[in-house]
C-alpha cells in the first residue's frame, strides 16, 4: 500500500528527522524549561516592579534627607513636634477643632 502524501513536499518537510528535533526542542525551551519564556516574563515582571520600587524608596529617601536638614534647625524641630506630635509649651493650651465632615486624614 502506497501512501498518496509521500509526494508531497510539506510531507517531506515533518518526515525529516531534524525537523522533529528542532520542534522537541523549541517546545522543550518555551514550556518545559526551567528557564522557559513563560518563566523569563514572570521574572522580568518582577525585576521591573523591584525597580519600581527602588525608584520610590530613593524619593522617600531624598524626602527624609531634606527632613533631616530642617529638623537640625532648633525652630524647625519645634514646628514639627507641635505639629506631628502635639507638643506644647509649658502653661500652654492646645486646641484641636474637627469639624464634621472634614476631609483631611489623619495619619
Amino acid at each position: 500500500m502506497k501512501n498518496p502524501h509521500k509526494d508531497k513536499s510539506w510531507f517531506k518537510f515533518l518526515s525529516n528527522k531534524y525537523v522533529w528535533v528542532l520542534l522537541f526542542f523549541f517546545t522543550w525551551m518555551i514550556f518545559l524549561d526551567n528557564y522557559s519564556y513563560f518563566d523569563h516574563r514572570i521574572l522580568d515582571q518582577q525585576i521591573e516592579d523591584l525597580e519600581d520600587n527602588a525608584a520610590y524608596y530613593k524619593e522617600e529617601i531624598k524626602k527624609d534627607q531634606q527632613n533631616i536638614k530642617q529638623l537640625k534647625n532648633p525652630e524647625q524641630t519645634e514646628k514639627y513636634a507641635r505639629e506631628k506630635y502635639y507638643m506644647k509649651k509649658e502653661n500652654e493650651d492646645i486646641y484641636l477643632i474637627e469639624f464634621e465632615g472634614d476631609t483631611i486624614e489623619k495619619k
